[in-house]
């Protein structure tokens, strides 16, 4: 006789309802699980990329005296951003898909202090034989029609867990302190209603960050004018000392 046989009909539709929703509510909580499983992914990339990045500032501290890096900022894409960028793209909401086609869950913004900043670290991070650049967006030497400027780079990254080891993307944005200025307050005002004053506005950010330009090439310049003073003092320094060494008697 069959199991079902055994139930009266009003019995067997209340455990059938049961079975399906304790059936529904695993199939969320795995979903749900897996989602998290995948950003946990995510922020081990974000530590990988992140210590890298603090290990070269470190190194260039003493390599040139000075410390290249002012901050680094990470975040991870929220789980609103992510569904709102793959309904766009019109995309299914699975892991597979979401690894496949968004770039950005992982991010990580690195401010310097000088233009020249930017490219020695970013060349220094692709260099190292674990990171693979995926794209690589200039906006510093190409900006963008709104005055945005920026280094940005798309890399992968290993990440060694208990039982594998996972290629995770990240997306890396280099600036310096005055290119983040600009970019923090152009997206406040750029999500405001500006009505008839929209032109205007926009032609002001442009001006603004055209200025800014002008004012990080300027700060690069002058401080590469101090490196160089220094570097002849301490040459006359050094010359100073051989002349002491030569007068000196036997």
């Amino acid at each position: 006789m069959d199991f079902h046989e055994l139930l009266a009909p009003e019995e067997l539709e209340k455990l059938l309802g049961q079975q399906a929703l304790v059936s529904q509510a695993s199939g969320i909580l795995d979903a749900v699980l897996d989602y998290k499983g995948m950003m946990m992914e995510y922020a081990c990339a974000i530590r990988e990329i992140e210590t890298k990045i603090e290990n070269l500032d470190t190194e260039f501290g003493v390599r040139y005296s000075r410390n290249p890096i002012s901050t680094i900022h990470t975040r991870l894409k929220s789980q609103v951003s992510i569904m709102e960028k793959m309904a766009r793209k019109g995309l299914p909401m699975d892991r597979a898909s979401i690894e496949e086609h968004i770039n950005d869950i992982a991010g990580i913004r690195v401010i310097c202090a000088y233009i020249d900043d930017i490219y020695r670290i970013a060349d220094a991070l692709i260099a190292q034989d674990d990171i693979v650049l995926l794209d690589r967006k200039d906006y510093i030497k190409e900006p963008k029609p709104s005055g945005y400027r920026s280094l940005h780079l798309i890399v992968s990254v290993p990440v060694f867990l208990a039982e594998e080891k996972k290629l995770m993307k990240a997306e890396i944005q280099i600036r310096t302190i005055a290119m983040d200025f600009w970019a923090s307050l152009e997206h406040g005002i750029r999500y405001k209603k500006c009505g008839e004053n929209t032109t205007s506005i926009v032609d002001g950010l442009k001006e603004c960050a055209a200025v800014i330009a002008q004012t990080d090439e300027k700060m690069m310049q002058l401080r590469k004018q101090m490196e160089q003073t220094e570097s002849m003092h301490d040459d006359m320094e050094e010359l100073y000392e051989k002349l002491k060494r030569f007068e000196a008697p036997f």
